[in-house]
């Protein structure tokens, strides 16, 4: 007998784990069908292992150069069998508390590959979910009055670029390397691509990133690219952009060769290794919407603000409906699109109030509009833009380089985007998202009281900046 559910989420990454908790508060009945490892991308292949391998780097780096801080060091080694154990632990560790916490939500988890059926014995709408087990186990039914799909995505690559995990990778293989190359040729300069470029070249790996377009991190406000390009070009990066991967000139023979177009001349390049980070696409395949009338556009499940599905019962969340692909808003949409099926009425999440952070070496961080974006919608701007030079903290930190810029209206004073490059900008760029929450003009920020010393002074100043008015600048 099929075991019926209030709500049934298809993935256990952090957008479907966060909705099923809070599904379980509101009282539903929920199970969680995940076919790897509860925790998803961000928890196994992703925002965790990554950030864990960046912070060994950063250390490693900073090892090096502790002399700088009076403070004297010889033969600093890197070890890498025990950076890749402290990663792994981190990651047990926070898997055990996702565990943890679907037993105290009394969520049931089944760990196998689920799909979507069309009506059925068990329901006249589509949405019975079929559980398929890798032992061969027996098919095992459920029957949820609402589905939530929460499938996530997976690296993209490029024709012709075979994944072989050896001398071709993406950043899932990457993850796993037991020993560092000596060279690596990055295709692809996004998010991914940069931070990797800037952990391995903290690891002492010689990182050449190729770019089709002029810009590397083309959704960041320009300013904050060219200051992250000319601060990765400090570690020894080598950028070269506006290139054209040729992938048929692919070679594999101890080490990689491949070939780019760059204003019209072709170009050689070799390495060890090569890391593709030329995006991700949605995992929307095999999933059963065929047996639905969801709608699938370019790749990606279409919703209504609400996240529901042309079938009204089933939901989707996360980068299976495209949008911002962070894990901080798959937890957001979750938690909408259950309390819309509780029926509270949540309110839409404004996608411009959502903080983005890349954990490069200098670390960068955003939330609403760049400057472009600004004046192709027809804004009249004012721009304050702050060094960090100019701030007591980073100095004693060691680490000064980068810039807080803001943006905001001419007519009305509002607060329309916030770009950091620096130390720490990940952990600060959340004070800009609630001015953003807030609808603040850049004066009441500046009128909030930055303690002294620390690295969020630059957001005051930054602010004073808008209207010329910077004190230390």
């Amino acid at each position: 007998m099929a075991k019926d559910y209030d709500l049934v989420v298809l993935g256990g990454g952090t957008g479907g784990y966060v909705a099923a908790i809070r599904a379980s508060q509101l009282g539903m009945q929920v199970a969680v069908v995940e076919s790897a490892d509860l925790g998803g991308t961000c928890l196994h292949r992703g925002c965790i292992p990554s950030k864990a391998l960046l912070r060994s780097a950063e250390v490693y780096k900073q090892t090096k150069e502790a002399s700088s801080y009076g403070v004297e060091t010889k033969d600093t080694t890197l070890n890498f069998i025990k950076v890749q154990e402290r990663k792994n632990g981190i990651v047990k560790q926070l898997h055990q508390g996702v565990q943890g916490l679907m037993k105290k939500g009394k969520i049931d988890v089944y760990e196998g590959y689920g799909r979507i059926l069309g009506p059925s014995i068990f329901s006249p709408m589509p949405g019975t979910i079929s559980i398929e087990y890798e032992n061969g186990d027996e098919n095992t039914m459920i029957v949820p009055k609402n589905v939530l799909v929460a499938t996530g995505s997976k690296p993209k690559s490029l024709p012709g670029l075979e994944i072989d995990g050896v001398y071709v990778m993406t950043s899932d293989e990457a993850l796993q390397m037991e020993t560092l190359p000596s060279s690596i040729i990055v295709v692809g300069g996004g998010v991914i691509g940069i931070e990797w470029a800037s952990m391995l070249a903290d690891f002492g790996v010689k990182v050449t990133v190729i770019e089709y377009l002029d810009q590397i991190l083309p959704t960041e406000d320009e300013a904050i690219a060219k200051e992250a390009e000319k601060l990765l070009k400090k570690k020894g990066i080598t950028f070269v952009k506006g290139a054209k991967v040729l992938s048929d000139t692919l070679n594999k023979d101890n080490g990689v060769t491949i070939n780019a177009e760059i204003n019209g001349e072709t170009e050689i390049f070799n390495a060890d290794k090569m890391l593709v980070s030329v995006g991700r696409e949605a995992n929307t395949t095999n999933i059963g919407l065929e047996n639905t009338d969801i709608v699938v556009e370019k790749g990606v499940i279409q919703t209504n603000k609400h996240y529901q599905t042309k079938e009204t019962h089933i939901y989707a969340i996360g980068d299976v409906i495209g949008g911002m692909q962070l894990a901080h808003v798959a937890s957001h949409e979750g938690i909408v699109a259950v309390e819309h099926m509780a029926d509270k009425e949540p309110l839409p999440i404004d996608y411009d109030h959502v903080p983005t952070c890349i954990y490069s070496n200098p670390e960068i961080a955003s939330v609403g509009l760049t400057e472009k974006q600004a004046k192709e919608q027809g804004l009249e701007i004012k721009v304050g833009k702050f060094p960090f030079k100019a701030i007591g903290k980073a100095l004693v930190h060691g680490d000064s380089e980068g810039f807080v810029k803001i943006i905001a209206d001419k007519n009305n004073e509002d607060l329309l985007g916030v770009h950091m490059i620096g130390p720490h900008v990940t952990d600060m760029i959340s004070e800009a998202g609630l001015a953003k929450v807030l609808d603040a003009a850049a004066w009441e920020v500046a009128d909030s009281i930055h303690p002294h010393p620390t690295l969020s002074e630059v957001m005051g100043e930054a602010a004073l900046a808008v209207d010329g008015k910077q004190i230390h600048g």
